[in-house]
């Protein structure tokens, strides 16, 4: 049986034009998959039967697997697997019969090439067509020819008009022609010893994935400890929606061999999805670090949906204030540092992502106090979260000697002076750079040696009591 459609096109208004020919193309294709045709049998997935996995990566990376339910069959057939990714990369998919059943696999292709306005219009070249305008003519016709601005019709006694696109109203067609898609297609063909219904699994890679982890600590006014609560933003613009799938995030970054990857669609980000009432589950994998839902979840095409990552109550930290004239200028550094550990209330591999600070006002409101970015962290590591500038204590360096000693050898003096206007003490660690052979020939208070470059001091700066840290280093180069 063959479906007979009559479908109206509008010209001249963009993209609502297209939607509206995607749309009634999708409704031709839906009736006319669900008609017996003879030859070779196409058969389309069973929806219901859908089991859909994806695990997403950090560097726009993401593997589908995704389960359906065919009727295959006996000798060869076609087998149609829409609702795929249009950012797949096609020489990844991987096609698995499940059950004893050999079915062997003839042939693959991907189908991506979606029908518009102009498609629709080049297969009606030489065929008959009505157009109707926007002062209400219609026009009888064969389709001759038609670019960006104009259609040329050529009636039934010969003659020929040239309409305007931007005149025309809309353009009837009698039917869908055959070979257009509407949605990116997998097809492939199929030989069957036996018909029947299985289940078949498709994986395969796409762009336009990504994932990365944000984190807010809500630190005491002390600095003595933090509630730290982690998130994963988890983007999907491949051009595909996942229903209730299981959902894997992997972290770190793994080799991938170059070349062209596909491009995925256009930012769109029309929402952003919470979900707070589950928590990712960590595990090792390889040589990364794996994270699941433990609920299914729906990830919509164009979305960032957020998860929970962790929750960690009364971490134990420490303010750390450091001054680095080489990067630093004439401003000390606060930073926050945490252990990574189970005594300090975590103890799990933390991503990298943006850290959030947060401290609590006299009226109780939350006041963000800095953010920085993290590596990512194993397990028993420190974590450094630089805050910004402190700006109670200023600090000014400067250079109060330099001599030359021998060829190649200088001897230069430095003086860093600290003025604390806090309350309370501090500690702030100076941190110095030499280069080439050097060795620090007097100071005012011991150094640590930290590499082959960088030495530190340690300050204790009182209330209102200037102190100077005073050096000499000597150096061959």
């Amino acid at each position: 049986m063959r479906i007979a459609i009559k479908i109206s096109i509008a010209l001249g208004i963009g993209a609502f034009g297209a939607a509206i020919v995607c749309g009634l193309l999708a409704f031709a294709a839906h009736a006319e998959a669900a008609t017996p045709k003879r030859g070779t049998l196409a058969t389309t997935a069973t929806i219901a039967g859908r089991d859909v996995a994806v695990t997403v990566y950090n560097e726009n990376l993401g593997v589908v697997k995704d389960r359906r339910k065919f009727g295959i069959a006996g000798g060869v057939s076609e087998l149609k697997f829409t609702d795929v990714a249009s950012s797949i990369d096609p020489t990844s998919v991987h096609l698995r019969p499940q059950g004893k059943n050999e079915v062997e696999i003839l042939s693959q292709d991907y189908r991506y090439d979606l029908v518009n306005t102009d498609k629709l219009l080049e297969r009606y070249v030489d065929q008959s067509i009505d157009v109707a305008t926007k002062d209400d003519q219609v026009k009888h016709g064969s389709l001759l020819a038609f670019d960006l601005t104009s259609l040329v019709i050529q009636d039934a006694a010969g003659g020929l008009a040239v309409l305007n696109r931007a005149e025309v109203r809309q353009v009837g067609l009698k039917e869908v022609p055959k070979g257009l898609i509407t949605r990116p297609t997998l097809v492939w063909r199929l030989r069957a010893d036996e018909g029947g219904e299985r289940d078949i699994e498709v994986s395969y890679m796409t762009g336009g994935m990504d994932w990365h982890a944000e984190y807010v600590a809500v630190l005491e006014e002390n600095g003595s400890s933090l509630d730290l609560q982690g998130w994963a933003s988890v983007e999907n613009r491949s051009g595909a929606t996942y229903e209730d799938a299981k959902l894997k995030l992997v972290s770190g970054a793994i080799h991938r061999a170059q070349g062209p990857r596909p491009v995925p669609y256009a930012a769109d980000k029309r929402f952003m999805q919470f979900d707070t009432a589950v928590q990712l589950q960590e595990r090792g994998f390889a040589e990364y670090h794996l994270y699941e839902l433990p609920d299914r979840a729906t990830l919509a095409n164009n979305e960032v949906k957020q998860v929970g990552l962790l929750h960690a109550p009364g971490v134990r930290s420490v303010r750390r204030f450091s001054y680095d004239g080489s990067v630093d200028g004439a401003q000390v550094q606060v930073r926050v540092e945490f252990k990574n550990d189970a005594a300090s209330g975590l103890g799990m591999p933390l991503p990298g992502g943006v850290v959030r600070v947060f401290q609590r006002d006299t009226d109780g409101s939350l006041e963000l106090a800095g953010e920085d970015r993290i590596e990512h962290t194993p397990r028993n590591q420190t974590v450094r979260v630089t805050i910004g500038s402190a700006f109670d204590i200023a600090v000014e360096r400067k250079q109060s000697d330099l001599k030359q000693i021998d060829k190649g050898v200088t001897a230069a003096s430095y003086e860093i002076m600290l003025t604390s206007h806090r309350k309370d003490p501090v500690d702030v660690t100076v941190i110095e750079h030499a280069e080439g052979q050097w060795e620090i020939l007097k100071s005012t208070l011991p150094h640590t040696k930290k590499d082959s470059r960088t030495f530190e001091f340690t300050v204790r700066c009182e209330p209102e009591k200037p102190v100077t840290v005073t050096y000499t280093v000597r150096t061959r180069v």
